[in-house]
């Protein structure tokens, strides 16, 4: 199975694949700049200096936003004054982002980031609570996914970009002509195929995440939004799937570059990673998803968060930013990353002519049945989740989880 994209070099990339927004696409003009200005009694107002933007994005949200924040910063150039980039994994982010916090020098200023990474942060205390959260972002502007992203971070997290998430599962056709279509077949095929179905370690990869979160609706577990006390079945499924995965690796890029080099028949999937690996030639264009009986959709997407201890000059600006991303004429600019906006105005007629060309091409048929066919879930709650990640980790992937 080839590609026309060398697919192994985004498991260099830590984390998420990490893919730049398509280069069709160019910044749009942003509002006009607004100054910010300090009176002092007595003393003529004075703008406010611009600031270093200090990103960090550990769920590959900088795909469908990165165009948004290089437009604030053109059209704001008295708040911002450069911005820098790094990615990291994560589950390494609360431990990176407390030993600045424990310093007193923070180099980090805004954090993209999953549901993972919102997670282990909210958990933690680690960042700061938004004042007037409602009031500035409001509830009824978003999506049905943006609403229940909008409930679990509420206070503290953002919702940039979400969709009804997965579980789905990515097949290469030449190799498994009649794909699973419940989870009893999904067993039986990986014990007759021991090590050619493949999923990452789900506290870093959201189609990871999508199965065990999945799992407990498609077994008809008892509590779906309980992994303590409600996924008996779940934990044993995955426990006894487990024996026949050759090994699970630290991110989702793998996991496409093994599929892509036919090492891997099956790996699981959501929509924003079926989709935006195609539209890449990380994986081959007619690779297909199959999605299991009794499929509930999870809600998957990106928070944008502040990380305690950041300046209030830095969170104003930062604060502005949120804003700004949640504009309908920025947020159009996200389908590009296939997990789509969060403001419901922002609809696929807005966005430009080749988003929507290039969002269409890649589209499925069966994504047009989310919310009849088939049902959609709230994710887990930040302790809910944390709990899943960790149990997953000890009783699951154990010494199974390598790079």
């Amino acid at each position: 199975m080839t590609t026309a994209r060398d697919a192994g070099a985004y498991a260099r990339e830590e984390s998420e694949m990490r893919i730049c927004p398509n280069a069709l696409l160019r910044p749009f003009a942003g509002a006009v700049a607004v100054l910010a200005v300090t009176a002092f009694v007595g003393e003529p107002l004075r703008a406010a200096e611009p600031i270093v933007l200090s990103i960090i994005d550990t769920g590959g949200d900088l795909a469908s936003t990165q165009v948004i924040i290089e437009n604030y910063k053109k059209a704001n150039p008295d708040k911002i004054k450069e911005i820098r980039i790094q990615r990291a994994p994560a589950p390494e982010l609360p431990a990176k982002i407390k030993a600045q916090q424990d310093a007193g020098r923070l180099d980090i200023n805004l954090v993209l980031t999953g549901q993972d990474g919102g997670a282990f942060l909210a958990a933690n205390n680690q960042l700061i609570k938004i004042p007037d959260f409602e009031k500035q972002f409001p509830r009824d502007e978003m999506t049905p996914a943006g609403k229940a992203l909008y409930d679990e971070g509420r206070d503290y997290m953002v919702p940039s970009v979400g969709n009804a998430g997965g579980p789905v599962f990515v097949y290469n056709p030449s190799k498994v002509p009649n794909p699973p279509k419940t989870a009893e077949e999904l067993l039986a095929w990986a014990k007759a195929n021991p090590g050619r179905l493949m999923y990452a370690r789900p506290a870093n990869s959201g189609p990871g995440r999508s199965i065990v979160l999945g799992m407990a609706h498609i077994l008809n577990d008892s509590k779906p939004l309980d992994p303590d006390k409600g996924w008996d079945k779940t934990w044993a499924y995955l426990k006894e799937l487990g024996q026949y995965v050759e090994y699970y690796p630290t991110g989702t890029a793998i996991t496409l570059k093994e599929f892509a080099q036919g090492q891997r028949w099956i790996i699981a999937g959501i929509m924003e990673w079926d989709m935006k690996p195609r539209a890449q030639s990380v994986i081959p264009p007619d690779s297909k998803i199959t999605i299991l009986q009794n499929t509930t959709f999870v809600v998957d997407g990106h928070y944008w968060c502040i990380p305690a201890g950041v300046p209030k000059e830095q969170v104003d600006v930062i604060l502005d930013l949120m804003k700004f991303m949640r504009r309908p004429e920025q947020q159009v600019l996200s389908w590009p990353g296939f997990i789509g906006p969060t403001i419901t105005a922002a609809t696929m007629e807005k966005a430009p002519k080749e988003i929507q060309e290039l969002v269409k091409e890649f589209w499925r048929p069966e994504y047009d049945e989310v919310g009849t066919k088939w049902k959609v879930s709230p994710p887990l709650g930040v302790k809910e989740l944390s709990y899943a990640m960790d149990r997953w980790d000890r009783e699951v992937g154990a010494n199974q989880v390598k790079k």
